[in-house]
């Protein structure tokens, strides 16, 4: 079976351990998701951006549970299951949307710890999976 990112950049999986790619200013050390050519800080005097990756452990802020199918263009498996959308703070500054990957949404807490996984976000008709990044509690 054959995976591949939805959107090639955004993420990697080296050594077993996922990462959101992204850039930082080095003059302020604000984050950005996907990758920025320029620091958009008002307040940051020296717009000095540099590549960075993201994650893998942070912290469930807040979460939604979408119950009904989206519009396309998304995609998603057949037959439609509803899924939880979280807002994580990840550890190293960067606070980021989320699909959640839960069994239960009913055992999501806001506050709780999660990880950054990479996992399939729909099939194609020949089988193959498109990957995207989620998260999962710890």
């Amino acid at each position: 079976m054959t995976s591949t990112p939805v959107i090639e950049g955004l993420f990697s999986e080296e050594g077993g351990v996922a990462k959101l790619l992204g850039s930082r200013c080095a003059t302020c050390a604000t984050p950005y998701f996907p990758s920025s050519g320029r620091c958009h800080n008002p307040d940051c005097d020296n717009s000095d951006m540099g590549e960075a990756g993201f994650g893998p452990a942070g912290t469930l802020w807040s979460y939604s549970v979408q119950n009904y199918p989206p519009p396309p263009p998304a995609r998603y498996d057949e037959p439609y299951v509803p899924y939880a959308l979280g807002v994580v703070d990840l550890d190293d500054g960067l606070r980021v949307v989320g699909r959640m990957l839960v069994d239960d949404v009913a055992n999501l807490r806001a506050g709780q710890r999660v990880e950054l996984v990479i996992a399939p976000l729909y099939h194609e008709e020949d089988g193959s999976e498109a990957l995207s990044w989620m998260f999962q509690p710890t």
